[in-house]
């Protein structure tokens, strides 16, 4: 009986080393012996909601017609709600019933979308580097990934083209992220048109996460994949209530577009789960009815932290470009900064010495290794302070020694 060992599935062997659990171990061990880490590696923001909301959850949490189960594709005013939305910032008409869902929280959506769209030998074109899920929402479908570099540019659209055209079998999906995270990186209007042609050309199917469509900066305003003539054709478009609403706990998602894949993915959830707690819906519509004036002062808010964090990266010598859009930014770290590591090993230096926690480039894939995603969850005195530690840090350069 000694010899007993339990097997997951090969599906969980598929799974990489999740790069962040050695960071947030570490996080942990030093919070628990006192240290005030100034935490930027997750994208969670530690603002309020809004206080309609609040106060709609709690009045619709008392009423004991909300404590059954609800619908799984979510309640009807909800998608309609979705549905305006889409019309009123992209001009994208939609059909509440078949052509929007519900998700409990976009991550689970996608998650889902892709065991309803992927099996064994399926494969999905991503660019690197990438929001994690994106590549292990496959792997754990059964599918691979082909991964190209990221880009926004007509030099990324015929690197996709190169792939989809010459690899066999052809991809399934496509899936694309703009803004993006973890980079910050945005495409202008124009961009998807020759997306939608190759995916009707080859026959592929586009996922497009747009959880930061609506956190920007400096006037730019993201375009929707659905916005193109015939998007709907192709694919569909996830977003979420969890940036521009502060309501990343509720875990209110949506997906948009095209009703096969959609009904694939309502197929799925019927047998998943059973919907989102419904009084966490009716305050969701109550965001989407009377919050648009929060989530501009929202985007001032990111703005302004933008500003002191680049500009304090600046000046101890990284690189960085003021993003249009996201809560993140994105800078790359001098390769005397460095010493040799990556930016794994850089990122438990910065939480070992300068009690600073920040996401490293690796950890999203190849391509961002020499980079740092620095999340702006934090008011503008802790951002200072945070650019202050790795400043001091970055001039007394300790070595933090390895472990035997």
């Amino acid at each position: 009986m000694d010899d007993y060992k339990i097997e997951p599935a090969q599906r969980i062997k598929r799974l990489p080393p999740y790069l962040f659990g050695r960071l947030n171990a570490l996080k942990l061990a030093k919070r628990q012996a006192g240290a005030d880490i100034i935490d930027l590696g997750m994208g969670n923001p530690s603002d309020s909601a809004p206080q309609i909301v609040i106060d709609k959850l709690c009045e619709a949490a008392k009423d004991p017609r909300n404590h059954r189960y609800s619908a799984s594709r979510g309640i009807k005013n909800l998608r309609g709600e979705i549905a305006k939305k889409y019309t009123k910032l992209w001009n994208v008409e939609l059909d509440p019933d078949k052509e929007v869902l519900a998700c409990i929280g976009s991550k689970e959506g996608f998650s889902h979308l892709c065991l309803a769209m992927m099996g064994p030998g399926d494969t999905a074109v991503v660019p690197d580097p990438a929001f994690p899920i994106h590549n292990y929402a496959v792997a754990l479908a059964g599918g691979n990934v082909i991964s190209v570099p990221l880009g926004n540019d007509e030099k990324f659209i015929n690197s996709i083209t190169s792939v989809i055209e010459h690899l066999y079998p052809k991809p399934k999906l496509l899936i694309l992220n703009y803004p993006h995270n973890p980079t910050a990186m945005t495409v202008d209007e124009g961009f998807f048109e020759p997306i939608v042609e190759i995916a009707k050309k080859f026959g592929v199917a586009v996922i497009h996460d747009f959880a930061y469509g609506e956190t920007l900066f400096d006037g730019y305003k993201a375009p929707s994949f659905l916005s193109v003539k015939g998007a709907k054709d192709v694919g569909v478009e996830f977003i979420t209530m969890s940036k521009p609403y502060n309501m990343a706990g509720f875990r209110i998602g949506f997906v948009a577009g095209n009703r096969e894949m959609i009904e694939a993915l309502a197929t799925i959830k019927g047998y998943y789960d059973y919907g989102i707690f419904q009084a966490l819906q009716i305050a969701g519509i109550i965001a989407l009815r009377h919050c648009d004036e929060f989530i501009l002062e929202q985007n001032k808010l990111y703005q302004s932290r933008r500003d002191v964090v680049c500009d304090g990266l600046t000046r101890i010598g990284w690189e960085v470009e003021k993003p249009r859009a996201t809560m993140f930014v994105w800078a790359k770290v001098p390769e005397e900064h460095l010493r040799g590591k990556g930016t794994i090993d850089y990122a438990l230096d910065l939480m070992e010495h300068a009690e600073v926690a920040i996401a490293p480039g690796r950890a999203f894939g190849e391509n961002g290794e020499t980079y740092m995603r620095i999340a702006l969850v934090e008011n503008e005195q802790r951002l200072r302070q945070a650019v202050r530690n790795i400043s001091r840090f970055v001039r007394e350069k300790p070595i933090r020694k390895k472990k035997q």
